[in-house]
């Protein structure tokens, strides 16, 4: 009798239930991961924290000073250095993020046809499981693994990184994509199709209009999510600022890295704020809906 309460408790509770055996399960996985090795925690912060004191801390700004070789710019106005704009720093973010942006971009243009194609509530088995395996098989290798075949078969560089970042973006983006198609409301879709309208307009009249908001969200998200690993692309494709990232690494100056990544770190925040801005144009009562970039923070609701 207590075992049936029991059951009939977590069965009238299913949020709580999943939540129970996520907690469980994701604990006995990293039990067994770990393998006897949870004695390593002692004293792990403070050895992180000697080494952010003598190491990481206080940020080496001079990145922002020191000229890249073969650039020539104008000065920059007080208080940025003078050598600002030619400056490894400088020119490492703006690589990285021209990177990012040309993936993502390409990404989206290619994944957004592609995911409309893999959604189950738009077409058939037979067509979507095909596209759905292709977007599988380009977000199976990770950009970094995608970016070494890129190397090899056009050398370092720029291109490599963008080709890389492109074909991850279109198997990730291509996912969410076509979840949040089929996530949609079965109604619009039905007066659609007995309207007599066909995929197309449907697509054109109901699918974009209804998931506007989720999809201009999911190209921020994936311009971050490039942007972020760009710095890790860099160190493969030659260029960006996980070039300058490695270089410093291996020559352990770790205070510039720590300042390149303060940068990197205010870049996605800008980012994510735009994101806000973006999104509030295609939703009529969004949180975010105001003239101002930073209204409803700054300025109430």
């Amino acid at each position: 009798m207590m075992l049936e309460n029991v059951v009939n408790f977590f069965r009238k509770r299913k949020y709580l239930s999943f939540i129970i055996a996520t907690l469980i399960l994701t604990w006995l996985a990293f039990i067994d991961l770990i393998d006897g090795e949870l004695y390593k925690l002692n004293d792990s912060l403070s050895r992180l924290s000697k080494f952010f004191d003598e190491s990481l801390w206080p940020p080496d700004w001079t990145v922002f000073n020191i000229v890249e070789h073969g650039c020539v710019g104008p000065d920059a106005p007080w208080p940025l250095p003078p050598n600002f704009f030619c400056s490894k720093g400088f020119i490492g973010i703006i690589d990285t993020l021209e990177m990012a942006f040309v993936a993502t971009g390409f990404g989206f243009l290619i994944s957004l046809p592609l995911s409309i194609l893999a959604s189950r509530n738009l077409y058939d088995d037979q067509i979507a499981i095909p596209f759905r395996t292709i977007l599988s098989v380009m977000r199976t290798l990770p950009s970094l693994i995608w970016a070494i075949f890129f190397v090899v078969m056009v050398g370092l560089g720029a291109m490599s990184g963008v080709f890389a970042m492109t074909l991850y973006t279109v198997g990730h983006l291509g996912k969410l994509q076509y979840e949040s198609i089929e996530g949609l409301s079965k109604g619009p879709i039905d007066a659609a199709r007995a309207m007599g309208l066909t995929n197309t307009e449907i697509v054109l009249k109901v699918i974009i209009p209804e998931s506007a908001n989720n999809l201009i969200s999911q190209l921020f998200f994936m311009f971050e999510y490039n942007v972020r690993h760009g710095s890790i692309i860099g160190i493969v494709g030659g260029v960006g600022i996980g070039f300058y990232l490695a270089e410093y690494l291996d020559m352990q100056m770790y205070q510039r890295v720590m300042a390149l990544l303060i940068s990197l770190f205010i870049v996605v925040v800008i980012i994510d704020f735009l994101s806000i801005k973006a999104r509030s144009y295609f939703v009529e009562e969004g949180a975010f809906n105001n003239k101002y970039l930073f209204g409803n923070i700054f300025r109430g609701k």
